[in-house]
């Protein structure tokens, strides 16, 4: 992340010069292969191998693998990241989700609580996941959704989406299920990401932290909701999750308050918090005030606000969408019969479309801002960077990124 940088004038011709350099940079988001996707099956297989994937069977699996233009598709349109929080949530925290996870829960109320109690996580969190991912296992069926991961793995990997390692490893640990557990490779169906049943689970993490939950002497995540319960809890310890700590609390701030210490990077007491006048909405209490948290603000001075445990960190280490998280976070607690958030959404906001968010990357970079990718995915540290632009401009620096912002930045730098 970089540090901030004092301008408060118009950029000279040197800056406008490194905004012409940053166009060049990379194609924001772009999926981009550098060979054909035979070259790449061919090239692969020196990797699987040393990976210790069997040569033979390398070759019969990838051998009929056939290019696959959706994943290109599905690459660029995530939702996660292209689609307003609320809208996120409002889709995937709805009235129906909830009471049919109310029902799902229930009807396998035992099977939760064994889970929670043998791994010690929140049985509510697993069936909040259960229901984003599956929607409570009503999706395992449809073939139009769910199909063996290996090809979809393929793609992603020769795609070259912005993670080529970790896509490499997920392929890797996939042919290593199939050759472990002896099984057709079509019989490892999932996701068009790769991830795997009740839960989604994805490979690397299926063969780390799987468990048989049902006892049956296989771990069978996309037939078994036990073994799929089970393989979660365990993946959420392993990721850091924390036994009877809340993921967090929707607050309200007062006016006037230096939302810069709004960093996920550094963690604070509630108390520092509290001494601030940061408060629970609808008159709640904290019950510890010592338990560490950082300032999320998701929208804005105007929208819903948020004390973050490292429980939280937890569910993005899950999906790194803040979007998913979120929703994952709601979805348990309106699980458990608590109400929507209290503050309102400003769903009146206009955002910058991709080429906008792209270019307000460019001129946070040049104007000593911003250091991280130009890929118009406006994230954490886009938006760390526009609240130190906002804060040395006297505004409210709370890092809202909207179409409000591009024509503040342009008129800066151009």
């Amino acid at each position: 992340m970089g540090k901030a940088s004092r301008h408060t004038q118009r950029p000279a011709f040197g800056v406008l010069a490194a905004l012409l350099v940053a166009v060049l940079w990379a194609l924001p988001g772009a999926a981009q292969p550098v060979e054909s996707f035979a070259a790449f099956k061919d090239r692969f297989e020196a990797v699987a191998v040393a990976a210790g994937i069997d040569r033979a069977l390398y070759r019969s699996v990838m051998g009929p693998v056939a290019e696959d233009p959706s994943i290109a598709r599905y690459i660029g349109g995530q939702p996660e990241f292209v689609t307003p929080i609320w809208e996120y949530i409002d889709q995937r925290v709805s009235a129906g989700r909830i009471e049919r996870g109310r029902v799902a829960m229930a009807a396998n109320v035992g099977l939760f609580e064994a889970v929670g109690s043998a791994y010690g996580v929140d049985p509510y969190i697993l069936g909040a996941i259960w229901g984003m991912e599956s929607d409570y296992g009503a999706i395992l069926g449809n073939t139009g959704l769910i199909k063996p991961i290996i090809p979809s793995l393929a793609n992603l990997a020769h795609q070259r989406r912005g993670r080529v390692a970790e896509d490499e490893a997920e392929l890797i640990a996939a042919l290593r299920i199939v050759q472990s557990q002896g099984i057709a490779s079509d019989s490892l169906v999932g996701s068009w990401a790769g991830a795997v049943g009740h839960l989604q689970l994805i490979p690397t993490a299926y063969l780390s932290y799987g468990q048989d939950g049902d006892g049956d002497g296989r771990v069978d995540v996309h037939r078994s909701l036990a073994d799929a319960l089970a393989s979660s809890a365990m993946y959420l310890r392993g990721l850091g999750y924390r036994s009877g700590l809340d993921w967090g609390f929707e607050v309200r701030v007062p006016e006037g308050f230096d939302y810069l210490l709004a960093d996920r990077e550094v963690f604070r007491p509630i108390r520092f918090f509290a001494e601030r006048g940061v408060t629970r909405v609808a008159g709640r209490e904290f019950s510890d005030l010592d338990t560490e948290v950082f300032l999320y603000v998701p929208a804005g001075a105007s929208g819903p606000k948020f004390l973050m445990t490292r429980n939280y960190l937890v569910l993005k280490g899950y999906n790194f969408s803040d979007s998913y998280a979120l929703s994952v976070a709601h979805l348990t607690d309106r699980l458990k019969g608590a109400g929507p958030f209290v503050a309102s959404w400003p769903r009146g906001t206009a955002f910058p479309d991709r080429q906008e968010r792209v270019e307000i990357q460019q001129w946070l970079a040049a104007l000593g801002y911003y250091d991280g990718a130009v890929d118009g995915r406006i994230g954490p540290v886009t938006q760390a960077a526009y609240a130190r632009f906002q804060a040395e401009r006297g505004l409210v620096a709370d890092g809202f990124v909207t179409s409000e912002s591009h024509a503040l930045l342009a008129q800066v730098v151009r």
